[in-house]
Protein backbone atom coordinates (compact mmCIF):
# COMPACT_ATOMS: atom_id res chain seq x y z
CA UNK A 1 0.00 0.00 0.00
CA UNK A 2 2.93 2.44 0.72
CA UNK A 3 4.72 1.47 -1.91
CA UNK A 4 1.62 1.88 -4.81
CA UNK A 5 1.13 5.67 -3.24
CA UNK A 6 4.87 6.19 -3.42
CA UNK A 7 5.33 5.07 -7.03
CA UNK A 8 2.01 7.23 -7.76
CA UNK A 9 3.64 10.11 -6.23
CA UNK A 10 6.67 9.90 -7.83
CA UNK A 11 4.80 9.69 -11.15
CA UNK A 12 2.83 12.78 -10.35
CA UNK A 13 6.12 14.96 -9.51
CA UNK A 14 8.01 13.63 -13.02
CA UNK A 15 5.45 13.78 -15.58
CA UNK A 16 6.34 13.03 -18.87
CA UNK A 17 6.46 15.64 -21.26
CA UNK A 18 4.32 15.40 -24.61
CA UNK A 19 6.65 15.90 -27.64
CA UNK A 20 5.99 19.19 -29.20
CA UNK A 21 6.82 18.22 -33.16
CA UNK A 22 6.70 22.05 -33.96
CA UNK A 23 9.33 22.90 -31.77
CA UNK A 24 11.90 19.85 -31.94
CA UNK A 25 11.93 20.69 -35.64
CA UNK A 26 13.09 25.01 -34.72
CA UNK A 27 15.48 23.06 -33.08
CA UNK A 28 17.15 21.59 -36.36
CA UNK A 29 19.27 24.03 -38.55
CA UNK A 30 19.63 23.08 -42.14
CA UNK A 31 21.36 24.21 -45.18
CA UNK A 32 20.60 22.41 -48.34
CA UNK A 33 22.10 19.22 -48.03
CA UNK A 34 24.49 20.49 -45.16
CA UNK A 35 22.03 20.17 -42.59
CA UNK A 36 22.83 19.34 -39.09
CA UNK A 37 20.59 17.76 -36.37
CA UNK A 38 21.80 20.17 -32.70
CA UNK A 39 20.93 16.98 -30.47
CA UNK A 40 23.50 15.16 -32.62
CA UNK A 41 26.14 17.44 -33.15
CA UNK A 42 26.23 19.05 -29.48
CA UNK A 43 25.36 22.80 -30.37
CA UNK A 44 22.18 24.77 -30.49
CA UNK A 45 22.76 27.26 -33.52
CA UNK A 46 19.72 29.67 -31.91
CA UNK A 47 22.14 30.38 -29.24
CA UNK A 48 23.00 34.08 -29.50
CA UNK A 49 26.66 33.40 -28.50
CA UNK A 50 27.41 30.45 -31.14
CA UNK A 51 25.29 32.48 -33.99
CA UNK A 52 27.48 35.63 -33.50
CA UNK A 53 30.61 34.32 -33.65
CA UNK A 54 30.08 32.13 -36.39
CA UNK A 55 28.58 35.34 -38.40
CA UNK A 56 32.37 37.13 -37.52
CA UNK A 57 34.61 34.55 -38.48
CA UNK A 58 32.51 34.12 -41.79
CA UNK A 59 33.03 37.47 -42.60
CA UNK A 60 36.53 37.88 -41.61
CA UNK A 61 37.46 35.29 -44.22
CA UNK A 62 34.85 36.95 -46.46
CA UNK A 63 36.94 39.93 -45.97
CA UNK A 64 40.43 38.64 -46.76
CA UNK A 65 38.93 36.96 -49.91
CA UNK A 66 37.26 40.37 -51.39
CA UNK A 67 40.93 41.95 -50.13
CA UNK A 68 42.17 39.50 -52.48
CA UNK A 69 40.48 39.82 -55.58
CA UNK A 70 40.31 43.72 -55.12
CA UNK A 71 43.71 43.79 -55.30
CA UNK A 72 44.51 41.57 -58.14
CA UNK A 73 41.67 44.18 -59.62
CA UNK A 74 44.29 47.03 -59.03
CA UNK A 75 46.82 45.57 -60.12
CA UNK A 76 45.73 44.29 -63.78
CA UNK A 77 44.04 47.65 -63.97
CA UNK A 78 47.41 49.75 -63.32
CA UNK A 79 50.72 47.87 -64.29
CA UNK A 80 50.26 47.50 -67.95
CA UNK A 81 53.35 45.28 -68.17
CA UNK A 82 51.37 42.64 -66.47
CA UNK A 83 48.16 43.67 -68.07
CA UNK A 84 49.60 42.61 -71.63
CA UNK A 85 51.14 39.76 -70.41
CA UNK A 86 48.01 38.33 -69.72
CA UNK A 87 46.49 39.56 -72.54
CA UNK A 88 48.79 37.99 -74.48
CA UNK A 89 48.64 34.29 -72.62
CA UNK A 90 44.86 33.44 -72.46
CA UNK A 91 46.25 29.83 -71.51
CA UNK A 92 46.38 31.38 -68.02
CA UNK A 93 42.80 32.53 -68.00
CA UNK A 94 41.35 29.24 -69.28
CA UNK A 95 43.94 27.25 -66.68
CA UNK A 96 42.41 29.23 -63.57
CA UNK A 97 38.90 28.42 -64.59
CA UNK A 98 39.68 24.75 -64.50
CA UNK A 99 41.08 25.22 -61.04
CA UNK A 100 37.63 27.25 -60.04
CA UNK A 101 35.61 23.99 -61.42
CA UNK A 102 37.61 21.49 -59.18
CA UNK A 103 37.96 23.73 -56.33
CA UNK A 104 34.72 24.58 -56.59
CA UNK A 105 32.84 21.03 -57.33
CA UNK A 106 35.51 19.70 -54.14
CA UNK A 107 33.91 22.28 -51.59
CA UNK A 108 30.61 21.76 -52.81
CA UNK A 109 30.55 18.00 -52.67
CA UNK A 110 32.91 16.30 -50.10
CA UNK A 111 32.36 17.50 -46.71
CA UNK A 112 34.84 15.80 -45.07
CA UNK A 113 37.35 18.70 -47.23
CA UNK A 114 35.33 21.55 -46.43
CA UNK A 115 35.09 21.16 -42.67
CA UNK A 116 38.32 20.07 -41.92
CA UNK A 117 41.47 22.44 -41.20
CA UNK A 118 43.67 22.65 -42.84
CA UNK A 119 42.38 21.47 -46.16
CA UNK A 120 39.50 23.42 -46.35
CA UNK A 121 41.18 27.01 -46.22
CA UNK A 122 43.53 25.36 -48.66
CA UNK A 123 40.91 24.77 -51.02
CA UNK A 124 39.31 28.18 -50.58
CA UNK A 125 42.00 30.45 -51.27
CA UNK A 126 43.02 28.28 -54.06
CA UNK A 127 39.53 29.01 -55.49
CA UNK A 128 39.70 32.67 -54.29
CA UNK A 129 43.31 33.37 -56.03
CA UNK A 130 41.96 31.66 -59.37
CA UNK A 131 38.86 33.27 -59.05
CA UNK A 132 40.87 36.81 -58.60
CA UNK A 133 42.88 36.51 -61.21
CA UNK A 134 39.57 35.65 -63.93
CA UNK A 135 37.69 38.82 -62.19
CA UNK A 136 40.67 40.73 -62.85
CA UNK A 137 41.46 39.27 -66.58
CA UNK A 138 38.42 40.56 -66.90
CA UNK A 139 38.06 43.57 -65.51
CA UNK A 140 41.35 44.67 -67.62
CA UNK A 141 39.39 44.48 -70.50
CA UNK A 142 36.86 47.33 -69.20
CA UNK A 143 38.09 51.17 -68.60
CA UNK A 144 39.45 51.99 -65.27
CA UNK A 145 36.46 54.43 -64.65
CA UNK A 146 34.17 51.73 -65.53
CA UNK A 147 35.27 49.05 -63.19
CA UNK A 148 36.06 51.84 -60.32
CA UNK A 149 32.20 52.34 -60.87
CA UNK A 150 31.14 48.82 -60.58
CA UNK A 151 32.98 48.53 -57.23
CA UNK A 152 31.37 51.35 -55.63
CA UNK A 153 27.84 50.24 -57.09
CA UNK A 154 28.68 46.57 -56.12
CA UNK A 155 29.50 47.84 -52.18
CA UNK A 156 26.40 49.76 -52.06
CA UNK A 157 24.46 47.33 -52.90
CA UNK A 158 25.50 44.22 -51.15
CA UNK A 159 25.91 46.45 -48.35
CA UNK A 160 22.10 47.81 -48.53
CA UNK A 161 20.88 43.96 -49.30
CA UNK A 162 22.95 42.52 -46.09
CA UNK A 163 21.67 44.92 -44.32
CA UNK A 164 18.11 43.97 -45.64
CA UNK A 165 19.03 39.97 -44.87
CA UNK A 166 19.24 40.94 -41.77
CA UNK A 167 16.37 43.44 -40.76
CA UNK A 168 13.46 42.26 -42.60
CA UNK A 169 10.54 39.56 -41.62
CA UNK A 170 10.79 37.90 -44.69
CA UNK A 171 12.23 34.56 -44.78
CA UNK A 172 14.07 33.98 -47.95
CA UNK A 173 15.93 30.76 -46.83
CA UNK A 174 12.55 28.68 -48.31
CA UNK A 175 14.04 30.20 -52.00
CA UNK A 176 16.41 27.52 -52.55
CA UNK A 177 14.64 25.45 -55.28
CA UNK A 178 13.41 29.00 -57.07
CA UNK A 179 16.54 30.55 -57.27
CA UNK A 180 18.39 26.89 -58.54
CA UNK A 181 15.81 26.97 -61.06
CA UNK A 182 16.54 30.97 -62.15
CA UNK A 183 20.36 30.34 -62.42
CA UNK A 184 19.42 27.43 -65.11
CA UNK A 185 17.09 29.75 -67.48
CA UNK A 186 20.29 32.48 -66.62
CA UNK A 187 22.73 29.88 -67.95
CA UNK A 188 20.60 29.34 -71.17
CA UNK A 189 19.48 32.96 -71.51
CA UNK A 190 23.60 33.25 -71.10
CA UNK A 191 24.20 30.31 -74.40
CA UNK A 192 22.15 32.45 -75.93
CA UNK A 193 23.48 35.88 -75.54
CA UNK A 194 26.73 34.52 -76.40
CA UNK A 195 25.31 34.11 -80.53
CA UNK A 196 22.80 37.17 -80.57
CA UNK A 197 25.46 40.24 -80.63
CA UNK A 198 22.45 42.76 -79.50
CA UNK A 199 23.24 45.29 -77.31
CA UNK A 200 19.62 45.31 -75.55
CA UNK A 201 20.00 41.58 -74.97
CA UNK A 202 23.30 41.76 -73.31
CA UNK A 203 21.86 44.44 -70.56
CA UNK A 204 18.58 42.39 -70.00
CA UNK A 205 20.72 39.25 -69.84
CA UNK A 206 23.00 41.36 -67.35
CA UNK A 207 20.47 43.27 -65.62
CA UNK A 208 18.57 39.45 -64.81
CA UNK A 209 21.95 37.96 -63.35
CA UNK A 210 22.36 40.75 -61.05
CA UNK A 211 19.20 40.80 -59.94
CA UNK A 212 19.41 36.94 -59.44
CA UNK A 213 22.56 36.98 -57.45
CA UNK A 214 21.29 40.19 -55.34
CA UNK A 215 18.52 37.57 -53.93
CA UNK A 216 20.79 35.17 -53.42
CA UNK A 217 23.40 37.69 -51.29
CA UNK A 218 20.41 37.59 -48.96
CA UNK A 219 19.33 33.87 -49.08
CA UNK A 220 22.96 32.87 -48.20
CA UNK A 221 23.13 35.59 -45.56
CA UNK A 222 20.00 34.35 -43.70
CA UNK A 223 21.24 31.06 -43.99
CA UNK A 224 24.19 32.20 -42.41
CA UNK A 225 22.28 34.12 -39.66
CA UNK A 226 19.91 31.39 -38.23
CA UNK A 227 17.96 32.42 -35.67
CA UNK A 228 13.92 32.76 -36.36
CA UNK A 229 14.92 31.71 -40.09
CA UNK A 230 13.06 28.33 -40.93
CA UNK A 231 16.63 27.21 -42.94
CA UNK A 232 20.58 28.05 -41.78
CA UNK A 233 23.89 26.63 -41.78
CA UNK A 234 25.20 24.78 -39.33
CA UNK A 235 28.56 26.37 -37.64
CA UNK A 236 31.11 24.13 -38.48
CA UNK A 237 30.02 25.09 -42.19
CA UNK A 238 32.26 28.80 -42.01
CA UNK A 239 34.06 27.99 -44.85
CA UNK A 240 30.69 27.12 -47.15
CA UNK A 241 28.94 30.10 -45.89
CA UNK A 242 32.37 32.33 -46.22
CA UNK A 243 32.56 31.26 -50.10
CA UNK A 244 28.18 31.68 -51.08
CA UNK A 245 28.87 35.27 -49.93
CA UNK A 246 31.86 35.67 -52.05
CA UNK A 247 30.46 33.93 -55.32
CA UNK A 248 27.30 36.03 -54.68
CA UNK A 249 29.11 39.21 -54.66
CA UNK A 250 31.49 38.79 -57.69
CA UNK A 251 28.75 37.96 -59.34
CA UNK A 252 26.73 40.80 -58.33
CA UNK A 253 29.90 42.90 -59.27
CA UNK A 254 30.25 40.97 -62.79
CA UNK A 255 26.54 41.78 -64.32
CA UNK A 256 26.94 45.49 -62.67
CA UNK A 257 30.50 45.68 -64.89
CA UNK A 258 28.72 44.27 -68.00
CA UNK A 259 25.59 46.50 -67.47
CA UNK A 260 27.97 49.66 -67.12
CA UNK A 261 30.28 48.96 -70.23
CA UNK A 262 27.28 47.85 -72.27
CA UNK A 263 25.21 51.00 -71.60
CA UNK A 264 28.39 52.56 -72.81
CA UNK A 265 28.49 51.02 -75.70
Amino acid sequence: MFDARKRKKKKAVNPKKPINLEEEESKRTYGGAYGEDPEVKGFDFNDATIRRGFIRKVYSILCVQLSITLGFIAWFLYHEPTRRYVHSHPALFYVSLAVILVALITLACCGEVRRKAPMNFIFLFIFTFAEAFVLAVSSSTYGKDEVLMAVGITAAVCFGLTLFAFQTKWDFTMMGGILFVAVLILLIFGIVAIFVHNRIVQLVYASLGALIFSIYLVYDTQLMMGGKHKYSISPEEYIFAALNLYVDIINIFMYILAIIGSSRD
